[in-house]
């Protein structure tokens, strides 16, 4: 009868143990796509020297449910830069996309801009923009593509008018490179980003951990007096080297404000939704 007792007293364990863990891996992720595979719907543009909305030479275009930023129609980059926003600001997030970078750089393009492009996040409005200004204030995931002459990582990190801090100092170098390895040629490539407000911005490379950096303001100010940048637009960025997204997606984790979610592992931020973050607080 004790030995009864034990056996039945494992199985529970057991069984609520696997119940607990099937629990778990069911959380369903509710991620919305920013770009819907058909058109441009929801989107604003904003090229350099160009009116809001003036998709200037169709460098936006969607084909096949891909959307490619193409210069087909260009003769000369002339500075032509441009970002395309969508509608809606976001805070606490977590954003995920496929690229890959293809063809050759068109005429006039610098030489820094060779496979190069990237997606801001925090960024100022479309609507905010000068005519002639050339990048929005943001933090910009930038995307680079290897050459074949060896390293060149992707998913780092660009400042056009703002600051971090990394490791609990100010940074105060315009870009910062990830630990990603080097994507050479025309291939695919996933990346993930872990956005929590004002406090800590994790991005991913096919599924591993990158760069991560905290605290971002306003202004390039290496004393960090600006203002907090908590939140802003999503923008992708025409920066003279064709690029295509096969997706861009969101989920959002507007519910995950108690500063405790800032301290879970990466991985675990990654892994939960909005709801199960709270009760985990």
């Amino acid at each position: 009868m004790k030995l009864f007792k034990i056996f039945t007293l494992c199985v529970c364990c057991l069984f609520v143990t696997n119940t607990a863990f099937a629990q778990k891996r069911a959380v369903k992720e509710d991620w919305v796509k920013l770009f819907n595979g058909n058109d441009l719907k929801d989107w604003d543009i904003k090229i350099t020297n160009e009116d809001l909305g003036v998709n200037y030479k169709s460098t936006y275009q969607v084909d096949s449910g891909i959307l490619k930023i193409s210069y087909d129609e260009y003769t000369n980059f002339n500075s032509k830069y441009g970002h395309m926003y969508y509608k809606t600001p976001y805070s606490y997030y977590k954003i995920r996309f496929e690229y890959r970078f293809v063809g050759q750089q068109i005429t006039g393009g610098a030489e820094w801009n060779v496979r190069n492009s990237g997606i801001m996040i925090h960024s100022q409005s479309a609507q905010s923009m000068t005519k002639a200004q050339d990048f929005p204030a943001s933090l910009e995931i930038q995307l680079l593509g290897g050459s074949n002459q060896g390293a060149r990582t992707t998913a780092n990190l660009c400042t056009p008018g703002t600051i971090v801090e990394m490791n609990g100092k100010i940074n105060p170098e315009h870009c910062i490179n990830s630990s990603s390895k080097t994507y050479d040629g025309d291939q695919w490539v996933k990346v993930e980003a872990v956005v929590l407000g004002d406090s800590l911005i994790t991005h991913y490379v096919e599924g591993l951990p990158v760069f991560a950096y905290q605290k971002p303001h306003i202004g390039e100010d290496a004393s960090g007096k600006g203002a907090s940048l908590a939140s802003g637009y999503i923008a992708v960025q025409a920066e003279s080297h064709p690029i295509h997204f096969k997706s861009i997606e969101i989920l959002n984790l507007e519910g995950c404000k108690n500063p405790k979610c800032a301290k879970y592992k990466s991985y675990y931020i990654k892994s939960i939704t909005c709801k199960r973050c709270k009760k985990s607080s």
